[in-house]
């Protein structure tokens, strides 16, 4: 009864979150109108009321009469409005409020983001304020020029701070209004002085020496008379200077040359501005103006899911330590050791969640492949099913032997989100997959991975690992800024994530339901993120970028154009829960596009993890292993499917229910990977389903199969209004794809490949080529229109 309660309670609190008070377009540019239309007629009477204020005072009694006229430009209104103001307010000050309402005005007319108006307006009551009181000082007898306000505040701070306190007031406000909207500093003041000097100081000595009488004149040519001499001046061949010798006079002495006289000018070096492209001009104007783009602005009210609705599994205290398991096998690990001559010099133990790990240093003198043969027999005098050897550890001089624990702890998935190590991640793509032996969480980035192939037989934990997976990049990434393909071949793994289509999933136009479970779409949707993939990187071509990120920190910038087809993009997982049935029932036309994304698909965001539960060689073939260096192995049967997965042995010894290893191309891991169970993943789906959403899930590019029928002949009668406009579009570009028309006529999807198809019947693009762009038949515009003109006759 009391889940009941609070279930009626929380349903008017969410039906009141979703109530907003935000006016429609229409609504604000008729405002917007009233507003600019307001500040005109405010000007107009104020300027009028300086002229005929005398005038009207008689009528300010009688605004109530109809036949009472004011001189006013806008006759009692302007006359009364001007005295309340002018008067009655803040003076010549209040010239400042059309200003503000005008700005309101444009803001509003113009839809633009009302992000500063509020400090507009903030500064500018200060400053009327302050030019009231400031008038109401210097001229206060002349009430209209500091007005009522402004000559009142003057009497009153005069009171109790005398006319010198009213003064130093209004310098230190004057001050704070310079420092802050005008970035007044003293330095600034003292560089403009100094160019103002130094400008002055080069015209006067531009000015050209005159001389004042001739005897001046005299002195100054028997100065420069000296005898000319043909000296061939001698040149350093390694300084390349030229030693110009002293000239000579008739007597053989030496006669120096007066040295010109050297002029005292201080050098002023002016920095070099960097030369800006006027579209980057554009765009710091427009950051500066309405900030950086914000995708996550759409769902702007979007709450992550809180750490409640996971469950604390298992005991709450961490690891417990069992002193008399350690000690025992310990000893007999030595005991074992020393049957066969093999001496240890000092022995370590870490105890993990659910292997312990004995750190051994042997004997100088031992062989480490004497140790490693050993495994079945320490195995076998310890009585423990998982035992493994690692001769040596990377990066230390020991041996290890890990031993299961005899109670396992449970790794949940809260612990692991609520660790530091996730919270403060500052990675792109963070997922925590577990805890390592060390009992230390272990988070990697997916971006960097960049794609991930997970193996083991049925019923180790593979599932669970793709929960833990998406749950963490769910309790990490806003909606706008990562999606999801979810393909699953079982029908029923993946089903919870249904909730959350239009907020986190992306699926193709045509689709009834976001996550695939039938095979013949799969292949289309692999194909469709081929194109996806292909538009991307047309995209970062076209901005001049190399990957993802430098894009999308590009289009926030306000750099990229929207007009062009550019746009935030989000990064895009693709999940696979059953590869191996895929591969069955499709083969090469499945095996090619996956190849081809993870080849590819790196730079532009889109990342592939792809689960199987039978990993031999005909599913995990030579060329998906080659593009997938990030693997995970959970326990599987044979050394075989071990090598399969991690081209190493050891998978087969792990002990079940979620113990993996994780390799990223050098080292081998052993985790526990974190348990997530199924009611914690629909709590999560259902909190985040229960929100606000997109109005759709994201749209991939539309993909039409070889069996589609392009091969329709369309009667010209039928064909598209865009027809024309499309077919220019595709003979300009040299490129006949219907993403390249939906983008450049900003048509839908549907109706683009429907042209493309007219496009085809007419003969002007080729028949479809897979996830290739179709081949343009006709050259130029010029053979286009010819083409056309035919046609129609």
């Amino acid at each position: 009864m009391a889940k009941k309660r609070t279930k009626s309670k929380s349903k008017p609190t969410t039906a009141k979150k979703k109530v907003t008070l935000k006016p429609s377009k229409q609504n604000k540019i008729i405002f917007g109108s009233l507003l600019i239309v307001l500040s005109i007629a405010l000007f107009f009477s104020f300027m009028s009321y300086y002229f005929t204020w005398q005038e009207d005072q008689s009528i300010l009694s009688e605004f109530a009469h109809r036949n009472a006229e004011a001189s006013n430009l806008l006759n009692k209104f302007g006359a009364s409005v001007s005295h309340f103001f002018m008067y009655q307010g803040f003076g010549l000050a209040s010239f400042a409020f059309p200003l503000l309402l005008a700005v309101t005005g444009l803001y509003l007319f113009l839809g633009l983001s009302g992000k500063g108006l509020i400090g507009k307006w903030i500064w500018g009551l200060t400053g009327i304020i302050w030019i009231s009181v400031a008038l109401g000082f210097f001229a206060a007898e002349q009430p209209l020029l500091g007005g009522l306000i402004g000559y009142e505040m003057n009497d009153f701070l005069q009171d109790y701070t005398g006319k010198i306190g009213v003064f130093l007031i209004l310098i230190f406000m004057l001050m704070v209004i310079l420092v802050r909207l005008f970035n007044f500093t003293p330095e600034g003041v003292a560089n403009f002085f100094r160019s103002q000097r130094q400008k002055i100081k080069s015209d006067f000595q531009k000015d050209a020496p005159h001389v004042e009488n001739m005897d001046e004149l005299d002195e100054l040519s028997v100065q420069l008379e000296t005898k000319e001499v043909d000296v061939a001046p001698v040149v350093d061949t390694y300084t390349h200077k030229k030693d110009i010798p002293p000239l000579q006079n008739e007597a053989g002495l030496d006669v120096n040359l007066p040295q010109e006289e050297e002029i005292d000018i201080s050098l002023e070096v002016e920095k070099v501005k960097e030369e800006k492209e006027e579209k980057d001009i554009k765009a710091e104007k427009l950051v500066k103006d309405f900030g950086e783009f914000d995708p996550k602005l759409e769902l702007g009210n979007y709450k992550f899911p809180p750490l409640e609705l996971l469950e604390a599994h298992g005991a709450s205290g961490g690891i417990t330590i069992n002193q008399e398991e350690l000690e025992e096998n310990k000893n007999r690990i030595v005991s074992t050791l020393k049957n066969y001559k093999i001496g240890i010099a000092q022995i370590k133990a870490t105890i993990g969640p659910t292997v312990t790990l004995y750190e051994i240093v042997p004997e100088a003198g031992i062989r480490i492949s004497k140790i490693k043969n050993l495994e079945d027999d320490i195995a076998l005098s310890l009585a423990a099913l998982g035992i493994r050897i690692i001769a040596p550890i990377p990066g230390k001089g020991t041996v290890g032997i890990e031993v299961p624990n005899k109670n396992a702890s449970i790794v949940s998935m809260r612990s692991v989100i609520a660790s530091n190590k996730f919270q403060k991640a500052e990675m792109e793509l963070p997922i925590a997959f577990g805890k390592t032996i060390s009992n230390e969480t272990f988070v990697v980035d997916l971006a960097k991975m960049p794609h991930l192939l997970m193996a083991g037989a049925t019923g180790q934990g593979k599932s669970v690992g793709l929960n833990a997976v998406i749950t963490s990049l769910l309790y990490k990434k806003h909606p706008a800024e990562i999606k999801f393909v979810l393909v699953d071949p079982k029908k029923v793994e993946l089903t919870l994530y249904n909730k959350i289509e239009r907020h986190f999933l992306a699926m193709l136009p045509d689709s009834e339901e976001a996550i695939i479970t039938d095979n013949t779409k799969v292949i289309n949707t692999l194909n469709s993120l081929c194109i996806e993939m292909d538009n991307r990187y047309e995209l970062l071509k076209t901005a001049m970028v190399r990957n993802i990120k430098e894009y999308n920190a590009k289009f926030k910038a306000r750099k990229l154009n929207p007009n062009d087809g550019h746009k935030f993009l989000p990064y895009i997982v693709l999940v696979i829960d059953e590869f191996a049935d895929l591969i069955m029932t499709a083969g090469k036309e499945v095996e090619t596009p996956i190849a081809r994304l993870a080849q590819l698909a790196r730079a532009i965001g889109i990342h592939l993890i792809i689960a199987t539960q039978r990993p031999s060689v005909n599913v995990i073939t030579g060329i998906i292993k080659a593009n997938f260096p990030a693997r995970i192995a959970f326990r599987v049967t044979s050394k075989i499917d071990s090598r399969t997965i991690l081209d190493a042995q050891g998978a087969d010894q792990l002990i079940g229910r979620g113990d993996m290893l994780f390799t990223q191309g050098n080292d081998v891991t052993r985790l526990q990977c974190a348990f997530v169970d199924t009611p914690e993943v629909g709590k999560i789906t259902e909190y985040i389903g229960s929100q606000r959403a997109y109005p759709e899930a994201h749209l991939l590019p539309e993909y039409v199969g070889e069996d589609s029928g392009t091969g329709i002949d369309y009667d010209i009668s039928d064909r598209d209004a865009m027809f024309r406009e499309a077919a220019e579009v595709i003979v300009t570009a040299q490129q006949g794809s219907a993403s390249l028309i939906q983008r450049k006529l900003k048509l839908g999807y549907n109706r683009a490949g429907r042209i493309i198809d007219q496009l085809e019947a007419a003969g002007i693009v080729g028949p479809f080529e897979g996830s290739k762009a179709r081949q343009v038949l006709i050259p130029d515009i010029y053979s286009l229109e010819q083409f056309l003109e035919n046609e129609s006759k």
